[in-house]
């Protein structure tokens, strides 16, 4: 690429590409290449110049390195599709433009055009207003319309046509700076949310690929390496890749628990689908081969192969810029509250018009009295200081569904967490096969592979990585599987029956028993492990112990939660007595309770509720969803199960418990600046409505005083709160 260095500084350089300017897709070429270098801090690209402005480290003449090497049609390739559909760079341009046609028009059609001319263009233009004044009268409200059309009504019918051209353009003036802001804060936030990168299965290129024996593989897939690279599932062929290589025709396969990537046919397997994000419809919907899916969609129970029919799915920005218009809806008490405050205190603003004019008989300081209304600045700046608030939120991985789950949290007294993969790793070995029927701890664990290996729990994967670890194959030997959540495991195995599972269910559910002589032993497993039970034929033939590691900032999170203003914290675990009472010693927590199933957890969320507390939900798994959807504020751990993220109102990304921390500050926060704005709009706005009747102001000054005030407001919601 050909530049000319215009100006530097350390660390600085201000450079201009020799063309007279780029075009926006150009300009967002060149900003992800930039963005993406590692010694480049920050970039600003002008289009119309075609100047560049970088902020780097280390030395400068790698950035003169990277610019020389930079070549459109190379660069293009690697550019994601999302990235050039996301950028704002467009409608920023859009707005500014219209704002200076607005403006030349104004001051132009006041130097060139004369009186008479300019008098009949104010008329034509004051007809709109009027009528979306009298249409909002007809509809039986008095909101800001009405205001604006008898400012500038009677503006007109007093003949002070120059009253009524500016209030109209400073009206103009700023709707388009509240739209521009608005739609501004929505896109950053978009832009914040598409960024993730997430991956799938794909089994095929086409359909025509599939390997033969497609139709009866089974058995189980690794997991994505520390790196990142795909790896092979155990099927021919199939491996992990990227969402953005997938393409139309492309087969891919979806698991129990998961969220369907894209449209598609399914063409292979079977499952239940919750399609309640694309149709609103609770129950799951059977499918199978022939059947249709939508991205966004969750599998609950079952595997499908699909074949990818639109690539445009979940986490495209338009998708995400929907989603996130729909939270909108979702707002806070305080921000509801506000707004509907705003649109009842216009009729407040007419009668003391009409006051003001009985009294001072001064028609000009009635009309400044029209100019001033708090509803603009309530309408604006509440829902971007909402949108700032989850934009912010996404720079921590934290992902917020709407304003209304943020004023829950800063109203939360109670924390319920699950305890495995919220409180502890979510990454669990095993650590010990303890024998009960004499039977080799090694062939215990091969067997109990083979029944894990099909379901993607954490315990689970961990009895399938250690028997691969010792090199246990295990040949498929047993009948159908039937998976019980939260609860275990049963099937057939040589004509015998095997359980494994949780205490609960192998002793409490099938009625299974220790073997005679083993007592002792059973009651010296150590408790600091989690415990996994294996039966045969009705009596215990093996413990799996399992070492589920605490993370190592969760006591001191626990504390800080505390001191950020929750009273009760609660740890529910389906494991055993003596693990739950170990893990909540360490961790600290107020309340444990321990073998608890899906409903349990649900059950005490609205008892607690019904003693009226706010209670916040964290769990990460399928057997967490009822208690998440019946908590104030439902939180998923990222790395958990799909499902329970699908369900949840808010998604902790991070590995990091002190992120709950921020999440409480940030809302805390928010709803702090949700507060000073309605008493800094309420009191400047009612100081300009004073001074307008006193005849300090005329009603362009207020108009314009008043418009200024709601961009600044809008424009100080959009900084971060922490």
């Amino acid at each position: 690429m050909r530049f000319q260095i215009k100006h530097e500084i350390r660390g600085r350089l201000r450079i201009h590409l020799l063309r007279r300017r780029l075009s926006f897709h150009e300009a967002d070429v060149l900003q992800y290449y930039l963005d993406t270098q590692e010694n480049v801090l920050s970039v600003k690209i002008y289009e119309r110049t075609a100047d560049v402005v970088i902020r780097y480290s280390g030395r400068r003449g790698a950035v003169i390195d990277l610019l020389r090497r930079f070549h459109y049609k190379t660069v293009e390739q690697t550019v994601p599709e999302s990235y050039l559909a996301s950028s704002g760079r467009e409608l920023d341009s859009a707005y500014f433009d219209s704002l200076v046609t607005q403006t030349v028009l104004y001051f132009g059609k006041r130097i060139f055009l004369p009186l008479p001319l300019r008098t009949a263009v104010t008329c034509v233009r004051a007809v709109p207003y009027v009528w979306k004044g009298l249409k909002t009268l007809a509809a039986r409200k008095i909101e800001v319309p009405v205001l604006d059309a008898t400012a500038i009504g009677v503006s007109v019918l007093r003949g002070d046509f120059t009253t009524a051209s500016s209030v109209m353009f400073l009206l103009g003036i700023g709707e388009t700076l509240e739209e521009w802001t608005h739609k501004r804060s929505v896109g950053d936030l978009a832009r914040s949310m598409s960024l993730g990168v997430t991956r799938v299965w794909l089994v095929a290129e086409t359909e025509e690929e599939l390997p033969a024996s497609e139709e009866s593989a089974e058995g189980n897939r690794e997991e994505p390496s520390a790196d990142g690279k795909p790896e092979k599932g155990s099927i021919p062929g199939e491996r992990l890749v990227p969402v953005s290589e997938i393409r139309t025709g492309n087969v891919i396969r979806v698991r129990m628990g998961t969220v369907i990537p894209f449209d598609g046919t399914v063409t292979g397997g079977e499952g239940m689908v919750n399609q309640a994000s694309m149709t609103g419809e609770g129950i799951p919907v059977r499918k199978c081969a022939g059947g249709y899916v939508y991205a966004g969609t969750v599998l609950e129970e079952g595997e499908l192969t699909i074949r990818v029919e639109k690539t445009d799915g979940s986490s495209r920005y338009e998708k995400i810029v929907a989603m996130i218009e729909d939270t909108e809806k979702l707002k806070s008490t305080l921000e509801s509250k506000a707004e509907h405050l705003a649109d009842r205190l216009v009729p407040y603003a007419l009668g003391g018009s009409a006051l003001t004019w009985l009294v001072t008989r001064n028609v000009t300081k009635a009309v400044s009295v029209l100019m001033v209304d708090f509803s603009c600045a309530l309408k604006l700046a509440m829902p971007i200081s909402v949108l700032s608030a989850i934009r912010e939120a996404s720079a921590h991985s934290i992902t917020v569904k709407g304003g209304r789950f943020l004023e829950a949290v800063a109203e939360a007294d109670t924390v319920v967490f699950d305890k495995t993969g919220t409180l502890t790793r979510a990454q669990p070995t095993v650590v010990d096969v303890v024998s009960f029927d004499g039977e080799d701890p090694d062939e215990l664990l091969r067997t109990a592979a083979c029944l894990e290996e099909h379901f993607p729990h954490s315990m689970a994967k961990a009895v399938v990585q250690a028997a691969e670890q010792k090199g246990l194959t295990h040949e498929e030997k047993h009948s159908t599987v039937s998976y019980i959540v939260a609860h275990g495991i049963s099937s057939m195995v040589d004509d015998k029956k095997m359980v494994i599972g949780s205490y609960h269910f192998v002793f409490e559910d099938e009625g299974c028993t220790i073997p005679e002589g083993k007592q002792e032993l059973f009651d010296s497993l150590p408790a600091e492990y989690s415990h996994l039970y294996f039966a045969i034929e009705k009596e215990l033939a093996a413990v799996i112990c399992i070492e589920d590691p605490i993370r190592p900032e969760a006591r001191a999170a626990l504390h800080s939660l505390k001191e950020a203003g929750i009273d009760k914290i609660v740890m529910m675990t389906g494991d055993s007595e003596r693990t739950a009472a170990a893990v909540a010693s360490l961790v600290g927590v107020d309340e444990y309770y321990s073998e608890v199933l899906p409903e349990d957890k649900a059950k005490f969320v609205e008892r607690e509720k019904t003693l009226g507390r706010k209670v916040i939900m964290i769990g990460d798994g399928i057997n967490d969803s009822p208690a998440l959807s019946a908590a104030d504020v439902g939180i998923a751990i990222s790395d958990g199960a799909e499902i329970a993220r699908e369900i949840a109102d808010i998604t902790v990304g991070a590995d990091d418990l002190f992120e709950l921390v921020t999440l409480k500050q940030l809302s805390d926060a928010l709803m702090g600046r949700i507060r000073q704005n309605y008493r800094v709009i309420v009191g400047f706005n009612t100081s300009l409505i004073a001074l307008g009747t006193a005849g300090v102001l005329a009603p362009t000054t207020s108009a314009l005083l008043h418009n200024t005030s709601t961009l600044l407001i809008g424009m100080r919601s959009m900084s971060d709160l922490l």
